[in-house]
């Protein structure tokens, strides 16, 4: 079957990490199998999606026994790209950009941070989390000396778009954007936005729907 054929849909894709967690989990706790039933309650989903999910990868289960724990986190770990290290720029090195460096996590998970960039002479050459920090005028050499496959944007709004072009002129086609700014980048350019701002707001919509109605006054929010 051609790639194109089996297309895995956006929303399929983003539930793939979450089901990743899911087996790592069970695969440290040494659980063979996982049924379609509890792989569900643990992902938060239910078992008809996660189902038709696992059949992207071509993975049906055995009625009554379920999936193979360790082959499915194989298969899993194999169709996001797993497999292999994706080296990571992160650009703009102040407060966010330097607790993303310092977040052990990334190389835990395959995305080691091999480069940092800023344009402030105050922070080139500068060494965080054992990266030394290069000018933004270098990327296109760290890009092909590092192997860089994803660039993380952590500037300023103001300085997110030319970064973004920087990155995709260097040979960068993913892009994961901290910044609120919406880049405009070639369709062909993988980006996924990161606004903190949208997640809290999205969050106190589900707080207030929990405390029930309530109106907005000139004082605050009225019940």
């Amino acid at each position: 079957m051609s790639e194109q054929e089996r297309r895995i849909p956006e929303a399929t894709v983003a539930r793939l990490p979450v089901y990743l967690r899911c087996l790592v989990e069970l695969a440290d706790e040494r659980t063979p199998t996982i049924s379609s039933e509890r792989l569900a309650d643990m992902a938060g989903v239910n078992a008809a999606k996660v189902r038709k999910d696992l059949s992207y990868l071509g993975s049906y289960g055995t009625r009554g026994v379920g999936y193979d724990v360790e082959f499915l986190l194989y298969q899993m770990s194999r169709e996001l790209g797993l497999t292999q290290d994706w080296p990571v720029v992160v650009a703009g090195v102040g407060n966010l950009g330097q607790a993303l460096a310092n977040y052990g996590g990334f190389t835990d998970r395959g995305f080691p941070v091999g480069a940092l960039v800023d344009v402030d002479p105050d922070k080139v050459g500068t060494s965080i989390a054992g990266v030394i920090v290069r000018h933004l005028d270098e990327l296109p050499e760290l890009v092909a000396s590092k192997g860089i496959a994803i660039g993380i944007i952590a500037t300023p709004p103001t300085a997110a778009q030319s970064v973004a072009e920087k990155m995709v002129e260097a040979g960068i086609g993913s892009i994961l954007n901290f910044s609120p700014s919406v880049l405009g980048l070639d369709p062909e350019v993988s980006v996924r936005k990161v606004d903190l701002a949208v997640e809290l707001q999205i969050l106190s919509f589900y707080r207030r729907r929990a405390d029930g109605p309530a109106s907005l006054g000139p004082d605050g929010p009225q019940r």
